[in-house]
This record gives C-alpha cells, sequence and structure tokens, in this order.
C-alpha cells in the first residue's frame, strides 16, 4: 500500500539556453537552444515522484499571470492534483535563468521565487489535512522558510518522515535547530559545505560532513556527488558509497530533484533507506538522458524498464 508524499517547495518556470559555454561576467555568448518549461525544485520533485508511481500532493503558490497559467496547464497534464498550488494576487510567478554548456552539459542558475516565496500561514493551514495523512514530506530551501516547521511538525505528529533538500545552498548559516527537525537530509558536495563549514571532494570528506548534519540532530544523511554517487551516513553510523548508473549525459539540470523524487517515492512504497537511494540514482539517470528538468523526469514504465536492464547484483557490489 503506498504512502502520501506531499512536496511542500516552489514552482518557477525555467528558462534554459544551451550554448558552447557559460557566459563570464560581462561576456555575451551566443547559444544554440532555447526552452522554457515548468521548474523549480518542489515542482520538479513533485514531478518526479508522481512520475515514478508516487502518490504526491504538490504545495506551492504562483501568480495570477501567464507564467502561473503554464504551472497550472501542466499539472493538470501530468494528472497532477493543483488544490494546493495557491494563487497570489500581486506577486509574479517565480522564474529560473539557466545556463547550460552544450559540451560538459554542466549548469549555472539564477532563481528568482516571487510568489512562492511568500507562502501564508493561512495556506499552510489549509493543506494541515493533507500533512496530517502524508508518510513523506519533502521540502528544499527555496520557499519561505518560516512554513517548514509547522509543516514538518504536522507531518511528525502523525508518524510521518520529512525530508529536507537545503537547495539552493543557503546565504546564510541555518540554525542547528532548524536542519536537527528533519529526519533525512540530502544535500549535494556544495550544499553539505555551506551546511558544515567542510569542504566536500571524496568519501572521506563527505563522511566528516555528514556526521556534522546528524550531530545538528538529522538521522540519516545522503549527500549526492555528482559523478561519484551518493554518501549514505544513516542514523546506525552504518555508511556507504554508491555509484552513479551508466547513462548518456544530456543535460544535468534537475538531476538533484530527480533523486529526491525517487527517494520519496521509494520510501513511500516501503522500501528501506538503501533500496530506496538505489531507486532514487536510477530515476537522477534517466533524467540526465533528456534535455530539461520536469519534462526530463522519467515515467513509472521507464524506470521499470531501466532498472531490468540494470546488473543489480554487480551494482550492490560496487556498493560499499
Amino acid at each position: 500500500m503506498k504512502g502520501k508524499v506531499t512536496v511542500l517547495g516552489s514552482f518557477v518556470v525555467d528558462l534554459m539556453a544551451r550554448s558552447p559555454h557559460i557566459p563570464v561576467p560581462g561576456e555575451t555568448v551566443k547559444g544554440s537552444i532555447f526552452k522554457m518549461g515548468p521548474g523549480g525544485k518542489g515542482s520538479n520533485q513533485a514531478v518526479a515522484a508522481h512520475r515514478c508511481g508516487g502518490d504526491v500532493t504538490l504545495i506551492t503558490k504562483v501568480g495570477k499571470d501567464v507564467f502561473g497559467t503554464v504551472a497550472l496547464d501542466f499539472y493538470r497534464g501530468e494528472g497532477m492534483e493543483t488544490q494546493f498550488v495557491f494563487e497570489d494576487e500581486t506577486l509574479s510567478t517565480g522564474i529560473a535563468l539557466i545556463m547550460v554548456d552544450e559540451h560538459t552539459s554542466q549548469n549555472s542558475i539564477t532563481v528568482v521565487p516571487g510568489a512562492c516565496g511568500a507562502i501564508s500561514e493561512l495556506e499552510m493551514q489549509r493543506a494541515f489535512p493533507i500533512l496530517d495523512e502524508t508518510a513523506i514530506l519533502v521540502s528544499q530551501l527555496e520557499t519561505n522558510l518560516d512554513i517548514l516547521e509547522p509543516a514538518v511538525k504536522r507531518v511528525h505528529q502523525h508518524g510521518g518522515m520529512a525530508i529536507l533538500n537545503p537547495a539552493p545552498a543557503p546565504q546564510t548559516p541555518l540554525d542547528d535547530s532548524f536542519i536537527g527537525m528533519f529526519d533525512v537530509v540530502t544535500p549535494n558536495e556544495t550544499e553539505a559545505g555551506f551546511l558544515t563549514g567542510i569542504e566536500v571532494l571524496d568519501r572521506e570528506s563527505a563522511h566528516k560532513a555528514a556526521q556534522v548534519l546528524q550531530q545538528k540532530g538529522v538521522q540519516d544523511v545522503i549527500i549526492t556527488l555528482g559523478k561519484m554517487g551518493c554518501y549514505l551516513l544513516d542514523s546506525e553510523g552504518h555508511s556507504a558509497l554508491f555509484p552513479t548508473m551508466d547513462v548518456k549525459v544530456v543535460d544535468t539540470t534537475g538531476a538533484g530533484d530527480a533523486f529526491n523524487g525517487g527517494l520519496a517515492t521509494a520510501l513511500s512504497q516501503g522500501k528501506g533507506l538503501k533500496e530506496a537511494i538505489y531507486i532514487a540514482t536510477a530515476v537522477a539517470s534517466l533524467s540526465v538522458t533528456k534535455v530539461g528538468t520536469a519534462p526530463a523526469m522519467p515515467t513509472e514504465d521507464e524506470l521499470a524498464h531501466f532498472l531490468a536492464q540494470q546488473d543489480s547484483a554487480a551494482y550492490w557490489e560496487k556498493v560499499r
């Protein structure tokens, strides 16, 4: 039986351009591709979780503008409910300017949160009935942060689990009590460095950073490490490095969101943490084979086909 996944996070419209390299300050580069589509870490994670089989509700906020219509039309096309996609009367829908290097597939992103940075206390109270049913709550740092504590408390009161993907990396330090209220945190290496003061470059430094996060109160720490895979330090002190899966990389934008969405869905379906990471790695691997963010998230059938092609025994032998 599936548990409810609730994603509390951002929606922004992605404005993505690919060019021979990412411009340095003062430089203009002629690009090759431009795409506009639905994005935002919260939205991307909700779409990823929904497409790979999760029972998902997204709580976010958009403006009453053209870009807000992009959100609502997209969710309806995906078969996702929009009851908790709130609308702001004055603020505009958020946007993300994404520059992608067409040779390396690396990216540089500027986010303007807009309406999703102004989710109100009253709107959160309207969402309490969903939070009461939530098995897995996923949140990030692209919304106003004051809404996260009451949401986490509500989920915990009813036996649910809270995951924090601490992205984008915070500009100012987060209180230990804020980080420690989450059961699982999933930073990338840059975000782990901001949260802990430890430069994460390899397994050893990832372990040290994970220990610092556990000292803040987090139970399980998963640090995504790009091409190196991801590092787990669980609540019992067990650690493991999960390698990536072999695919042809086209665009890494949204890979972290795919990972978090896949992780949440797998956990909501009763998978153990290590198996959930294996599935999340597959979801992220599939996402980078296509251009874009939400539109690149794999479906449940695509995921099942991909996993069936993997030599799972050989993969688990590499998990150390």
